[in-house]
C-alpha cells in the first residue's frame, strides 16, 4: 500500500521505537488481564486517548476485555475532532494507517458501505493530525494483527447520526471501539466526583445528556449509547481514574474510564 497516513504522535504520546511500544503494550495488557472479569461477548469497548503514561494503563483494562474475542474480523473505530471543526462523520481516504507496529490496513469495503450515508465525508484532513485514534491502533495491533479497522473521526454529529453508522457496519464478527477521555483540567476530587456522575449516565446509556465537558468523545460515545439501548447492550465499568493517579499532579487533572458492552441478557 502507498496511500499511507504517517503516525502524526509517535514519540510523543506513546513510544516511536518498536520494541519498547510493543513491550508496553503487553506489559499492561498482561495487568489488566489480571483484573478484568470473564465476560460473555464485548460488542464494543470504550479506551481513554492520552499520551500512554496518563491513560495507557485504563485503556488497557477495555482492550483486555476485547482480546477475549477471538472472532474479530473488522474493527470500527471513532473517536472526536480535536485538530479540525467539521460537521459530520469523517472516514479516511487512505488505505492505511502506519505506526511504528506496521501499518494497520483500512476497511475499504466498510468505508464504501457508509459512504452513501449523509453525515459521512471521505476527507483526510481531520485524520491528519488527530491523536485520539492513533494512540489506539498500537493496542489493536498487537491483539489483532492484520484485521481491518476503519477510523472515524466525528465532528458535529448527533447520536442517531453516530448510531447509524455503527448500526451499518455490525456485524457478528465486528467490534467497536470508542476513544474517549473523561473531564479536563478539574482539580482531583472534582474531578473524581464529576467523572463518577458521568459513569452514571453511561450506565443509564444517557445518550443524550453527555456533553463535551464530560468526555472529549462525547459525540462517538453518545451515539454508542444509543445504538447500545436499541441492541440490549449493557456497560460496564472496568477502570475509573484520572491523571492524579497515574501522572501525580492532582491540581489539574484529565479523567479517564474504560469500558465493555455486552449483551443485557448475559450480565
Amino acid at each position: 500500500m502507498s496511500n499511507i497516513r504517517p503516525p502524526a504522535v509517535a514519540g510523543m504520546f506513546y513510544p516511536d521505537d518498536p520494541r519498547q511500544l510493543e513491550q508496553y503494550v503487553r506489559a499492561v495488557l498482561a495487568n489488566a488481564g489480571r483484573e478484568v472479569p470473564d465476560l460473555p461477548q464485548v460488542h464494543a469497548i470504550v479506551a481513554p486517548h492520552a499520551g500512554y503514561r496518563y491513560s495507557g494503563e485504563i485503556a488497557a483494562h477495555a482492550y483486555a476485555a476485547l482480546a477475549r474475542r477471538p472472532d474479530v474480523r473488522r474493527i470500527v473505530l471513532l473517536g472526536p475532532a480535536h485538530t479540525v471543526p467539521f460537521r459530520g462523520i469523517a472516514a479516511p481516504a487512505w488505505d492505511g494507517f502506519a505506526t511504528p507496529l506496521g501499518t494497520v490496513p483500512v476497511d475499504t469495503d466498510a468505508r464504501a458501505a457508509i459512504a452513501r450515508l449523509p453525515q459521512v465525508i471521505i476527507d483526510n484532513i481531520p485524520h491528519a493530525r488527530e491523536h485520539a485514534l492513533e494512540v489506539q491502533l498500537p493496542f489493536i495491533q498487537v491483539l489483532f494483527p492484520n484485521v481491518p479497522v476503519l477510523p472515524l473521526v466525528v465532528g458535529e454529529a448527533t447520536p442517531e447520526e453516530v448510531a447509524k453508522v455503527i448500526e451499518t457496519l455490525d456485524t457478528p464478527d465486528t467490534a467497536i471501539i470508542i476513544s474517549s477521555d473523561l473531564s479536563h483540567y478539574e482539580p482531583y476530587d472534582q474531578a473524581r466526583q464529576h467523572d463518577a456522575h458521568t459513569a452514571e449516565k453511561i450506565a443509564a446509556l444517557d445518550a443524550h445528556h453527555i456533553s463535551p465537558l464530560d468526555a472529549c468523545g462525547a459525540r462517538p460515545l453518545s451515539g454508542l449509547l444509543e445504538e447500545a439501548r436499541k441492541r440490549h447492550w449493557k456497560p460496564l465499568l472496568l477502570d475509573l481514574r484520572n491523571s492524579g493517579d497515574t501522572a501525580g499532579d492532582k491540581s489539574r487533572v484529565v479523567g479517564y474510564g474504560a469500558w465493555a458492552f455486552i449483551d443485557a441478557k448475559a450480565a
